[in-house]
């Protein structure tokens, strides 16, 4: 719970506003039955005595108690009412807060932790967090602490009164938590499977959604209803044993209280035998009685609040104890990125035996364009990867500027970069913000002008309201093709020092690679920028300046095309398989 006091604590004048309205809430509100007490003692029993015979001096003495019990009342009304409302601007400050630095924690986590688990997880487990941590400061002012300031009231009371009374008040509440402890530990073990599984299940239901087209077209509907069901019979399993446990809790609270109750009332009738208290005390203390036992009685609920909150925020502290993605302290400052070199680069993937690159080493600068191919599996995604580092260098150098990675700021250089992936993100929205998404306060003009720079006018010219059209549903309809130069758009967009094209064409036919091909060696024909390519289709890479060949992590093979083709290796047995024999023995 530490860690939900932290992110209390900048509010902790609103929360003793909260706690003080919430005692003069609870103080007047209890007033009340006292002067009912009053009322009976008073004028009721009086009547036949003090008033006999004076009704004006009992209607005003009436009138005077009644005055009070409804001004008490407006007291307590309207410090409850104020008391909802700061309650309400501390819980939703609170969840806000939690969520968004939870949330600022995720996307600040190596891209590492993200391969290793599913997207849904942690959005499933902010969600969590921030819905238990407000349920459970409502509770703990609206029912926790307005209790403990009636039982403290009713006891001070009591003591005035008899002392028998108070010692049953007392006796009461340790009786009922002990026994609310006991089941609630129980409760914490089930709710915590409870959690686990449903953030599993979040997880689940996002791929299968994320996956909708590859579930639909095979016909999986069934077989991923069945998978999700199975999860969710095991969490209504579980959620059923709790109820169980709940109801156990509920039902023991309930005859501790009505015990206790029938306890104290048999003192109240024992103690008006003897003459030691009056009917109105007797009244007085039946409706304390009511004020303090409905409440224990949700204790069981409350419990159940606290352990869920619990078991949220241990996984929520779990994620923000996680480490972030490292920056240097001091870091040096990059400038225009004009060199990038790799030096004896190793790297082993977390849960890999093997290591995926083996002491690659290649040197580029701006105006060259270099290119990496090989099979798959080869090594190709992970050198990209650590290019613009979403994966730290476990032996070896990686220099921007001759520079180490280590010691620049990762930021200022991903700010340099403009990034073509094989499979296109685009969202909702017109074609200008797809590519206001990259540089925000780029101008139409600009906009205009990458798109024209990506081959983008067959787009355009459908497009009737021009960059200001829909993509996608109720818009323009846009190809495999259309995507990929909106891609190559968004990416120039930036002002790239560095261009890199991973797989940019593999997914796309061999009419609408050609373009594409053409589209990107028209983009870096202008020397502006270094530019990667990362290819499994060689017809792509064939104008590089220099391209490596990647074998089981290692660079097997390196230079132009032709010289590639010459010496007949794995490069030639690739150009041999994807473009033909006939055709590779005329080269």
């Amino acid at each position: 719970m530490k860690i939900l006091f932290y992110y209390l604590k900048p509010y902790w004048k609103l929360v003793v506003l909260s706690l003080v309205l919430a005692t003069v809430n609870q103080t007047f509100s209890l007033f009340d039955p006292m002067i009912t007490g009053h009322i009976m003692d008073d004028c009721i029993a009086m009547i036949n005595t003090k008033f006999a015979g004076k009704q004006s001096e009992f209607v005003m003495a009436v009138l005077k108690l009644l005055g009070l019990s409804i001004s008490v009342a407006m007291i307590s009304r309207i410090a409850k009412n104020f008391q909802d409302y700061v309650v309400n601007v501390i819980t939703q400050k609170t969840g806000a807060k939690i969520y968004s630095e939870g949330l600022k924690r995720s996307l600040q986590l190596p891209y590492q932790r993200f391969e290793d688990q599913r997207s849904g997880e942690t959005l499933g487990i902010l969600q969590k967090v921030r819905s238990d941590s407000e349920r459970l400061i409502q509770s703990f002012v609206g029912i926790v602490f307005t209790s403990i300031i009636a039982i403290v009231f009713v006891f001070i009371y009591s003591l005035t009164v008899s002392g028998w009374v108070g010692l049953i008040y007392l006796l009461s509440i340790p009786v009922i938590g002990l026994v609310s402890s006991y089941l609630s530990r129980k409760i914490k073990v089930i709710q915590k499977k409870i959690v686990g599984e449903t953030t599993a299940l979040a997880g689940s239901t996002t791929e299968s959604l994320r996956n909708i087209e590859l579930v639909k077209s095979l016909g999986l509907e069934g077989q991923e209803i069945e998978r999700l069901n199975n999860n969710t019979i095991k969490i209504l399993g579980l959620e059923l044993k709790k109820v169980k446990y709940v109801r156990s809790l509920g039902f023991i609270q309930g005859t501790v209280v009505n015990i206790t109750r029938s306890s104290m009332v048999f003192v109240l009738l024992l103690l008006i035998f003897k003459g030691d208290i009056s009917v109105g005390q007797y009244l007085t203390f039946l409706f304390y009685s009511f004020a303090i036992f409905n409440p224990l009685q949700e204790f069981g609920n409350i419990i159940l609040v606290y352990r869920e909150a619990q078991i949220s925020l241990a996984n929520f502290k779990n994620l923000m104890e996680m480490p972030v993605e490292h920056h240097p302290e001091n870091p040096s400052s990059l400038n225009a990125l004009t060199e990038i070199e790799f030096k004896n680069v190793s790297f082993q993937h977390q849960t890999a035996k093997t290591k995926a690159l083996h002491e690659i080493n290649f040197h580029v600068i701006t105006g060259e364009t270099i290119a990496f191919v090989g099979p798959s599996g080869s090594g190709k995604t992970t050198l990209i990867k650590m290019l613009v580092g979403l994966y730290r260098t476990e032996q070896g150098n990686v220099l921007y500027n001759n520079t180490d990675a280590g010691a620049i700021d990762i930021s200022e250089l991903r700010r340099q970069i403009g990034f073509v992936t094989q499979d296109t993100q685009l969202f909702s929205g017109t074609i200008k913000e797809n590519l206001l998404f990259v540089n925000p306060h780029a101008t139409d003009e600009q906009i205009l002008d990458v798109l024209k720079k990506a081959s983008c006018d067959s787009l355009l010219a459908r497009a009737d309201k021009g960059i200001d059209s829909l993509i996608g549903e109720g818009g323009v309809k846009v190809s495999g093709g259309e995507k990929q130069r909106l891609s190559i758009a968004r990416a120039l967009l930036r002002n790239p020092r560095l261009l890199v094209f991973d797989e940019a064409t593999s997914a796309l036919d061999s009419l609408t690679e050609e373009e594409i091909s053409d589209t990107i060696r028209k983009v870096t024909s202008t020397n502006k920028h270094i530019t990667i390519l990362i290819a499994h289709r060689l017809s792509t890479v064939m104008h590089a300046d220099r391209i490596y060949v990647l074998e089981n992590g290692h660079i097997v093979e390196q230079g132009k095309h032709e010289k590639l083709l010459e010496e007949k290796g794995l490069y030639y047995a690739m150009w041999r398989q994807q473009i033909g024999e006939r055709k590779a023995t005329a080269v």
